[in-house]
This record gives C-alpha cells, structure tokens and sequence, in this order.
C-alpha cells in the first residue's frame, strides 16, 4: 500500500474554517462539556450534551485551535493513503436557534426529548490525481463540502449509562475547489452510541452507510472515454451504495481548556454499487488520526438549552 504527504493547496484551506468547527466537535468534544454536564443518568440527548439540566451550564459559546495529524485512504476503494497534518481554529456556539455544535451549522428547526431536526455541514479535503497511481491523468478529487438537513432520534440508554441515537442526513454535495459545482446527493443513514465517564472520558462509535446518486458515484467511481487506459477501461458509475463504515472516537480532558482526543474510521466498497470499478483497488479501508483541542476563551451566558 502507497503512501502520499499532501499539502492542501489555497482553495482547499479556503474550508478550513467551517471543517475546523465541524471537526472540533466530532473529534474532539469540549472540555466544558464534560465539566459543566449533568450526571449520565440525568441526561436527556446524548451524553454530556444537549439536554435541559446539562446543557444550559454550558457556555453559549467557545473559541479555540486544534491540530490533528492522521493517515487516511486517497478515497473510498483506493489502494493508497495519504497524512495530513492541520491546526486551525474552531468555534461552537449553542444558541436556540442558530446552532455551531455537534457536527450541526446552521439552524435547529426542530428539538424534542427524542428528536431534533437540523441542518448538517461535513466536508472533505480533495486530492490531486497525480498523487494517486489508479486515477493518474484524471480530474483531482476537489475538496467536497456537503450541506443538507439531518434528523436525529434518541433511541434511550445503552450500557453503562451510555446512550443510542439514530441519524439520517440528505446532503447535497458541492466541489469548493470548482465553484461548487454541484456533484449530487448523498443520503447517510447512521446508528451511533455514545457514552461519558466520570473521570472526563467520552468516546462513541458507529455504523453508517453513504449512499449516493449518479452524480457523487461518478465523481469517485466514473472513467470517462477520455480518461481510460489499457488497463483502467471506461466506466459508467452507478447510483446506490458507496461505501459502509465503522467509526471509532475517543477523547479525554487534560484539564478544563485541554483535551486530546483519537479517531478511527474502517470503510468498505464490499457489494457497494461500483465495485466493479477499475478505480476501486481494495475493498477495505481505513483512516486514524490524533489531536488536541485547546479552548482560547468561552462566555460567561451559557446556552439555554
């Protein structure tokens, strides 16, 4: 298996702000949230999170940096890697409405004791094909951010005072690196546990698919006439499943402004809908990485809930 340093070029660093706030809070939950949080059995969404005794301790909002070094797979069936390292800043805010938390940017249209609507932002650094020996000749992979609603369900407790919850996001997809141009949907249904400790320890893991029309699996998947070789035939892309995934994610505080945190992530294109793809090289995949979060300042108004 090959491995690749890159470097993000100036349009994909233009991301880094809003990746910085997303991946902040997927990799590395604040340390408030574990000081300020109510105990685990009195939680009401989530553990150490959003629910009314726990988080309206919480400030109302929170600026930091974080750096985060990890080695992942140039794209989903591809037989090399890339690392990257990046430190940027983050931001969370935990207003009623207007919301830049847990993975969420933008407006919380709907909060329940067991469900909550929103909207999502995840987004992805691109690579350059020279770097990658099966797409050698073709289009980059630019950096892909998506954008759509999200529901949540609170499923109830699990063991150990942790807590199931069930996700489903419909994304439209948008290349940063290209206008964003427009690269299709993807729906992603999610089943996530998570649980906090009493000694500052919070991980969760979970399993996922992404699925996606036309449009997204080409962009992965697709080998136009142009492009194809002797041994990379053209290739038509299929809608359906992209990939599955299993996800690791552990962090701890270190004290009340430091937190380190871990993640893993393990994919499969196995019976995905293009895995006859001359561009898929390996079913399996994986992405891990490391970090550290430190809170610059926080407000004294704490969210409300």
């Amino acid at each position: 298996m090959q491995q690749q340093t890159l470097t993000p070029s100036p349009k994909s660093l233009a991301l880094a702000v809003a990746l910085a706030t997303i991946a902040s809070i997927s990799f590395g939950q604040s340390a408030e949230a574990q000081l300020y949080s109510a105990p685990p059995e009195k939680h009401g969404y989530g553990v150490g999170t959003a629910s009314t005794q726990g988080s309206a301790q919480l400030p109302l909002w929170e600026v930091g940096v974080f750096g985060t070094g990890l080695m992942q797979q140039a794209y989903p069936g591809s037989s090399q890697q890339v690392n990257r390292a990046l430190v940027l800043p983050f931001f969370i805010y935990r207003g009623q409405y207007l919301r830049a938390d847990r993975g969420s940017v933008g407006v919380r249209a709907i909060k329940t004791d067991t469900m909550e609507v929103d909207v999502g932002v995840s987004g992805a650094f691109g690579s350059s094909s020279n770097d990658i020996e099966a797409r050698n000749g073709m289009p980059d992979l630019g950096t892909l951010v998506e954008f759509g609603p999200r529901v949540k369900w609170n499923l109830g407790s699990g063991p150990g005072n942790g807590r199931w919850r069930a996700e489903l996001a419909l994304r439209g997809v948008f290349d940063l690196t290209d206008s964003l141009k427009d690269k299709g949907i993807s729906l992603e249904p999610e089943l996530i546990f998570e649980r906090s400790t009493g000694n500052g320890i919070r991980y969760s893991t979970s399993f996922g698919l992404v699925l996606g029309d036309e449009r997204l699996a080409d962009t992965f998947y697709g080998v136009a006439p142009a492009y194809a070789t002797a041994s990379r035939p053209a290739y038509k892309a299929q809608s359906g499943l992209i990939m599955s995934r299993l996800s690791l994610n552990l962090s701890q505080s270190l004290t009340p402004n430091l937190r380190i945190f871990g993640f893993a992530r393990l994919t499969s294109v196995g019976g995905a809908a293009n895995s006859a793809s001359p561009l898929v090289r390996q079913d399996m995949g994986s992405t891990v990485g490391f970090g550290l979060l430190y809170t610059l300042a926080r407000s004294d108004a704490r969210a409300t809930d």
